[in-house]
């Protein structure tokens, strides 16, 4: 039975925005954890490792995300370890996350000046200690705003997960869009919802981007 766009329907595409930030917070964190150790074995001594971890790279930026998607929902169950479509939405974003900042913040750990791991070197400090203290601290200001320009990406990105029958912001949208056959008014309003989300972190992304380059500048 087709009913009329009202409150409650749209009260239940505003609920669903809660999913959204959830499922994104999730793959934002958990892509930072891997995304960090991925830079950093991108930028060790050890071949081996750079090279694992470049192939990881190249997976994961080669290929689709909604592939990704389904290759863990459905791949899961092939080999007998089915999971729900919630667990395996934020084990796909996270990986595709941990791949992206792995490279974003590669990239800023290789923009450090290379006299600064030098200097550090000549005072005797240990790889750690030199990631610890000098560069890491120096490579996250530069890395402000291509990280927040990528949680925005991210954000956006988990809309793909309503495709695994995961019920976020996209998916809200399209179940009330299936009951009221009004899709301009329903995903008008997703589409502000997004708007809402994504718009001031690109604004924070902009400012930090203009007072890294100023403080360059200095």
């Amino acid at each position: 039975m087709i009913r009329t766009f009202g409150w409650n329907e749209f009260l239940f595409i505003l609920m669903a925005i809660r999913w959204t930030i959830a499922l994104s917070a999730i793959a934002f964190i958990g892509g930072g954890i891997g995304g960090l150790a991925i830079a950093l074995a991108r930028t060790s001594g050890d071949k081996v490792v750079r090279q694992a971890t470049a192939g990881f790279i190249r997976v994961f930026q080669g290929t689709p995300l909604l592939l990704q998607l389904f290759l863990v929902y459905f791949g899961m169950a092939v080999v007998g370890a089915a999971i729900n479509p919630w667990i395996a939405a934020a084990l796909a974003l996270t990986l595709h996350a941990s791949a992206f900042l792995g490279e974003i913040w590669r990239g800023c750990i290789e923009a450090v000046p290379l006299g600064q791991n030098e200097a550090a070197t000549a005072l005797g400090l240990k790889w750690a200690s030199r990631q610890r203290w000098i560069i890491l601290p120096q490579a996250a200001r530069i890395a402000v705003a291509p990280t927040v320009g990528f949680l925005v990406q991210l954000i956006k990105g988990t809309s793909l997960a309503a495709i695994i029958g995961f019920t976020e912001l996209t998916r809200a949208g399209q179940i009330i869009n299936n009951a009221t056959f009004e899709p301009f008014t329903v995903f008008s309003i997703v589409a502000g919802l997004y708007f809402v989300l994504c718009w001031p972190l690109s604004l924070l992304a902009r400012q930090a981007e203009i007072r890294f380059a100023r403080a360059s500048a200095r």
